[in-house]
């Protein structure tokens, strides 16, 4: 059997630069929007499903992201997001997706490098499984969450922070005793009680409901409450003007319970929910490009150089690194592969009958993500 060889430059995968291919034109991020001066910009996108309502800002661009949680950009240029005043990321470079694992240079620069699975390929999946498990990535994505409007990120939902939360966040962060600080230990970054956090303290000035809703009044005193008269035993006897301690007392705990926590969304949430839009990245790049083959049937009498070439819908299929493996060389053998090219070459080594996978996995150009192909080659007579 011969052995397999590929070419392969000494070089590094560029800073993540994420490009995907949306079916609606809202959200391919393909094209652009008009900077007002015949120029198009670039859109990128915060996460799969976007969380909306930040604002960012880049050497040209600035607003705020939109119900799809997209943001312009020309190409080159750094972004700097914030949720209302507050700044969450600076220096991230803008592209079609940017993820939290992108907001700090640490994380960022780690994702250059590709872990190596248990059938000896490249993947960035296991990278980014180990980066989500780190202190400031889980604090971050608690806290964004918390910020949503519902109670919840459902699955198929993104994240929805609305201008009545951010207007009431940025009214108490000059009342912090301290700036947020995403880089403590999770249960100092949840403490409550007479002490509590920073992000606790945010959390405990905003009303997650509409304005003038009952929940987003102060709570009753304890003196109010205590000095208020008890209810009458008969209900012909109750006036409706007067607030009976009850009352009060029922309404004390329904504005408190209305209150969020950071307690109420832990790390395993947020990995779970950042896992979730990772993967639904991974999977909108990885449909961009497909094999000319899936499926290849060769006679056993045929050992000359077959060739599967790796494709890109739209375009050509541009990569910054290919690598490939056979899972039965007995069968079938690989001859050698080529980022270059793009395309796999193999030869039958095997008796009719016999088949093997050749498994390609591959770094599409400006990603640091890489894509897995199967073709299944059968041997026949």
């Amino acid at each position: 059997m011969a052995a397999a060889h590929h070419t392969r430059p000494l070089l590094t995968l560029p800073q993540a630069f994420l490009v995907a291919l949306f079916i609606s034109p809202l959200l391919s991020g393909c094209g652009g929007d008009s900077d007002g001066n015949g120029h198009d910009t670039s859109t990128g996108k915060v996460n799969a499903l976007g969380i909306s309502g930040l604002s960012y800002q880049t050497a040209s661009q600035s607003g705020k992201t939109n119900a799809y949680g997209q943001f312009q950009y020309y190409p080159g240029e750094t972004l700097s997001l914030r949720v209302g005043d507050l700044l969450i990321a600076e220096g991230v470079p803008a592209q079609e997706w940017v993820t939290p694992l992108e907001f700090s240079p640490d994380t960022r620069a780690q994702l250059a490098t590709p872990s190596v699975d248990d059938e000896g390929l490249s993947t960035h999946t296991i990278t980014e499984q180990q980066l989500i498990t780190r202190i400031p990535v889980t604090n971050l994505v608690r806290f964004l969450i918390a910020l949503n409007w519902t109670e919840n990120v459902r699955e198929g939902t993104g994240i929805e922070i609305r201008n009545r939360v951010i207007q009431q966040l940025n009214a108490a962060l000059p009342n912090l005793t301290n700036p947020i600080d995403f880089t403590v230990s999770e249960t100092e970054f949840n403490a409550g009680g007479n002490n509590p956090s920073p992000a606790n303290q945010l959390l405990a000035a905003i009303c997650f409901y509409p304005e003038g809703d009952e929940l987003c009044e102060e709570p009753p005193t304890e003196d109010a409450i205590n000095n208020a008269p008890e209810r009458p035993e008969n209900d012909e006897d109750w006036d409706p003007d007067v607030d009976y301690k009850q009352d009060l007392q029922a309404k004390r705990q329904r504005i408190l319970e209305a209150i969020r926590s950071m307690e109420e969304v832990d790390a395993e949430d947020a990995r779970r929910y950042l896992t979730r839009e990772l993967n639904a990245i991974t999977t909108i790049v990885g449909n961009r490009f497909y094999l000319d083959n899936y499926i290849a049937r060769h006679s056993d009498a045929d050992t000359s150089i077959k060739q599967v070439q790796i494709r890109r819908i739209g375009g050509s299929a541009e990569l910054s690194d290919v690598e490939a493996i056979t899972t039965r060389p007995q069968d079938v053998a690989l001859h050698s592969y080529n980022w270059q090219t793009a395309n796999v070459e193999y030869f039958v080594a095997g008796l009719a009958g016999g088949e093997s996978e050749i498994v390609i996995s591959f770094a599409p150009e400006k990603t640091y993500r890489w894509v897995r192909k199967t073709l299944r080659v059968v041997i026949i007579d």
